[in-house]
């Protein structure tokens, strides 16, 4: 038997498009579909495009290659070997995203390259020369990295060319011939890539709008299984902090793509999708700290199920109908409503009930900003945004920044005067000549006709490395990814055989191929499949007894480059790792003061246009930039003392969290006497001026002055705004002021921690605590993230009356409820699709736990195992809005029948 359903209906809250949901494009607010956990895992398909034109460029240069080499009556291998690294070099090493430049960059590699050929060639085969050469080639690659794109592709392709040079024995005569080899395979490189890996960045700024619908399906998906009483909910909580974490990089990556000028051209366009991704992802994390807050109490069982309920069509709701989420955030609001006014509930359903309620505001803010990003197509010409897109957050090859920008910082901060003004541009040369010097005589020792290996480990030690943990993590991803490449590769040789030239080549291209996809997630992804490519070629001219050593003297050479650059790096023109996580620390705190600072004028003066959410937005940067420096070389165990950089990012993250509230709160025309005015203004002067003698303390690492607290300020002007009349406007205000106390109290812990004096209000210093104490205060501030409240005025909340309880009474423990063997069956219609409409069931308890979850295959579904009792059946289809029924089981071993017709 069916009962008629208590929820508002879904499919009627939404009956016509919203205005501009055409515009959104059908990939970014479509249904969901399997392959989008590729999105999730590869915001922009950055890794997978990456793979993709390296297959494209190897397939096509190889081919050339051999056709070149045909038709000019040269050996094979020299032409394919010529034209394989005009393919390999513009995989990597061009990845523009205009035509015009990637054409200019991927045509210009074969100059540099052939001057590289005739050199060596010219040399006659005089070694020592030539080791000098490829010495210095190094060193320049290195220095001309710092000019750009087109120098840095000819730096590489002068090392490339001495290194094939030598390796192949290219003689004068050939040198113009391979330069036609080389011509032509980049020209037909470039077309190739034109026609099938064409360079689109607004739709790689599309997908990863994509990959943010994903993750937020994620979170909402965990917090299901948080509320769920029967669900590992220790586990849901781990699941849904991790969607959480890749939410805010994916939300961050978005902000880089949109300073891309080949991205967003309309600014006013750009800076509303910034403020209104920016909302969802508040709202989400919001909802993901108060759903963990729910799980360590008792929750009442009707309001665990609207939870449940709201959850699951949050999840399901397609974003072009987000809209239609506002009615159940009411059906959960008026359950937590209900709760509030019982006389008789206990302290722990009253928190509970407070926590269900924000949940239900922020679900329904999570809604707004979620149709405001749909509709902005139509919105967008006719409400412009107030302060147009300015760039917050800039990305490094189309990457996240990392640990680059505070060691530059470092870098320009202690070379400022005379001759040290050179040290950033000759710092790395010098380290790659020396090691490239020490290593040489090394490796041909141990090889001489394979000595460039040492080089190459030289070299892919100090590219895109900053920090000695990061070449120490490479050199161990190099040695376990040349050992499992060597694996595999011989297992390879063995299984194909020697003579069998296309099989061999199709290895190779799908070696790199797995390299370069896989190169963005781990390093040593590149070097498996690297080796097990090179095995195929070492086959050609070693013998099968001969690869075991082969091998291991390759893995020798490239760990003795690595760990001599690396040693290099640490002993020439140095960089203490502890100066570079406090010009990271300091950024952080810069950045940081100009989101106080901004809140100050959006107070006091409201005319003055002001970016408090990009503000907010590169604080996320910089503290991925604080965590990127700040990893320990060596993890200590629990108990022993050591630097204190850990909980540093602790408190930074929870001060992170706090910087995004204030600012979503902060965003307000304020009316305010002027008495008021200048009260806020010296909270938000003092905050700044704290931060300030953080920034001169990290600056000159002594502590000049104190960091002031504002608690006393606050609670001061707290009190007068309390006679004032509430509403929206004066409920964000508080809440802005109860983000700015919590992000004060934080940053006084940070202080603290990093050693700055604390002040309280009235001017005296706290006593220095101990290290005990800075680490339990910094556990207990990083404990707890910033939680958005409502922006609507919440309903006093009633006294709540104890329950007599015996003394030293268990503490009651829910059973769980019988499983059932009843079935629920039917047949979903619907009169727009009759060919039918891809669409689940999901069945939950009035527990709020998820019963069951079936697919409808050719109109028809089946549940089984329900138990008895009155459930609520929610139906996500693809085509239409999310709704939920309610359904009652009384036989438990009978058939239910519930037929469904789906409308618009």
């Amino acid at each position: 038997m069916t009962t008629p359903g208590t929820l508002p209906d879904q499919h009627t809250a939404t009956s016509d498009a919203p205005p501009g949901a055409d515009l959104a494009p059908h990939r970014v607010a479509g249904p969901r579909r399997w392959w989008d956990w590729v999105l999730a895992a590869d915001p922009g398909l950055g890794s997978l495009q990456t793979g993709w034109r390296t297959l494209v460029a190897m397939v096509t240069a190889l081919t050339v290659g051999y056709a070149m080499a045909e038709a000019l009556g040269i050996p094979d291998m020299i032409g394919m070997m010529v034209a394989g690294m005009m393919g390999l070099m513009s995989a990597f090493a061009v990845a523009e995203n205009t035509w015009d430049r990637l054409a200019r960059a991927i045509l210009w590699m074969p100059f540099p390259y052939t001057v590289a050929l005739w050199l060596c060639a010219s040399l006659n085969g005089n070694r020592v020369p030539q080791m000098v050469l490829m010495v210095a080639a190094l060193a320049v690659t290195f220095l001309l990295a710092r000019f750009g794109a087109i120098p840095l592709v000819t730096g590489m392709m002068l090392f490339n060319g001495m290194m094939v040079g030598m390796l192949a024995g290219i003689p004068v005569a050939l040198v113009g011939k391979a330069f036609a080899v080389a011509l032509v395979s980049a020209a037909a490189v470039l077309v190739t890539r034109l026609l099938l890996c064409y360079p689109m960045p607004r739709e790689d700024l599309l997908r990863t709008q994509r990959a943010f619908v994903v993750e937020a399906r994620r979170v909402a998906d965990a917090a299901v299984d948080a509320v769920d009483p029967d669900a590992d909910q220790e586990r849901a909580v781990r699941r849904m902090d991790r969607s959480l974490r890749r939410l805010n990089i994916t939300t961050v990556t978005i902000d880089g793509r949109l300073a891309q000028p080949e991205v967003a051209a309309d600014p006013d366009a750009a800076e509303l999708l910034h403020r209104h991704l920016f909302d969802a992802e508040l709202a989400l994390r919001g909802i993901g700290q108060a759903v963990q807050e729910l799980t360590r109490l008792p929750v009442p069982e009707q309001l665990r199920e609207a939870l449940a309920v709201g959850l699951v069509l949050a999840r399901d709701t397609p974003i072009r109908e987000a809209e239609g989420l506002q009615p159940a955030a009411a059906h959960i609001q008026e359950r937590a409503e209900a709760v509030l006014a019982d006389p008789a509930a206990s302290t722990e359903d009253v928190e509970a009930a407070v926590l269900a309620r924000r949940v239900g505001h922020l679900l329904d803010s999570l809604a707004r900003a979620l149709h405001n990003w749909l509709t902005l197509g139509a919105s967008a010409v006719a409400g412009r945004a107030e302060v147009p897109f300015k760039p917050t957050v800039a990305l490094e090859n189309n990457k996240l920044p990392g640990s680059a920008g505070p060691t530059r910082r470092v870098l320009a901060g202690a070379t400022e005067s005379g001759w040290r003004r050179a040290i950033p541009y000759i710092r790395v040369p010098a380290h790659a000549a020396v090691a490239a010097a020490i290593v040489v005589p090394i490796s041909d020792a141990i090889d001489p006709h394979r000595f460039y290996w040492g080089l190459v480990g030289v070299m892919i030690t100090l590219f895109g490395t900053n920090t000695t943990h990061e070449r120490l993590r490479k050199f161990g991803h190099r040695m376990v990814g040349t050992v499992i490449g060597a694996v595999l590769g011989i297992l390879l040789v063995h299984l194909i055989g020697q003579g069998h030239v296309y099989w061999t080549l199709t290895v190779i291209v799908a070696g790199l191929t797995f390299g370069a996809w896989g190169m963005a997630r781990a390093y040593a992804c590149w070097v498996v499949g690297l080796v097990v490519a090179l095995c195929q070629l070492y086959a050609l001219s070693t013998p099968e007894s001969g690869m075991d050593h082969l091998l291991g003297e390759r893995l020798l050479d490239n760990g003795i480059g690595v760990l001599v650059a690396t040693a290099c790096a640490a002993l020439i023109f140095p960089l203490a790792r502890r100066t570079v996580v406090q010009e990271a620390e300091r950024g952080y705190v810069d950045v940081l003061a100009q989101v106080v600072a901004q809140v100050e004028q959006r107070w006091t003066q409201p005319d003055t246009p002001v970016r408090l959410r990009g503000a907010a937005r590169a604080v996320d940067a910089a503290l991925l930039q604080v965590q990127a420096v700040a990893k320990p070389l060596v993890r200590m165990p629990v108990g022993v003392s050591g630097p204190a950089a850990e909980h540093r990012v602790a408190l930074l993250t929870s001060a992170t969290g706090h910087a995004r509230a204030l600012a979503s709160a902060a965003d307000i025309d304020v009316d305010l006497p002027p008495r008021l005015v200048e009260r806020a203004r010296l909270v938000t002067a003092t905050v700044t001026a704290s931060l300030k003698e953080l920034d001169r303390f990290f600056a000159t690492g002594e502590p000049e002055g104190t960091y002031r607290r504002v608690s006393p300020l606050l609670r001061e002007l707290r009190a007068e705004l309390a006679p004032a009349r509430s509403g929206p406007r004066a409920q964000r205000l508080h809440t802005a002021l109860r983000e700015l106390d919590a992000l004060d109290e934080t940053l006084a812990a940070y202080a603290e921690q990093a050693g700055l004096p604390v002040a309280t209000g009235n001017g005296a210093a706290q006593r220095p605590a101990s290290p005990m104490q800075r680490r339990t205060r910094a556990v207990m501030a990083a404990w707890g993230e910033p939680r958005p409240e409502p922006q609507t005025q919440p309903r006093p909340v009633p006294a709540p009356k104890p329950k007599p309880q015996a003394a030293h009474a268990p503490p009651q423990r829910r059973e769980p409820a019988p499983a059932g063997r009843a079935r629920l069956t039917g047949r979903v219609e619907c009169a727009e699709h009759p060919e039918g409409c891809p669409a689940w069931i999901t069945v939950i308890s009035a527990r709020g736990k998820r019963l069951a979850k079936a697919a409808v295959n050719q109109g028809s579904y089946t549940v089984e195992g329900l138990p008895t009792g009155t459930h609520t059946l929610v139906i996500s289809a693809s085509r239409h809005t999310p709704r939920a029924e309610l359904i009652s089981v009384e036989d438990p071993l009978g058939v239910v029948q519930h037929d469904i017709r789906l409308s618009h």
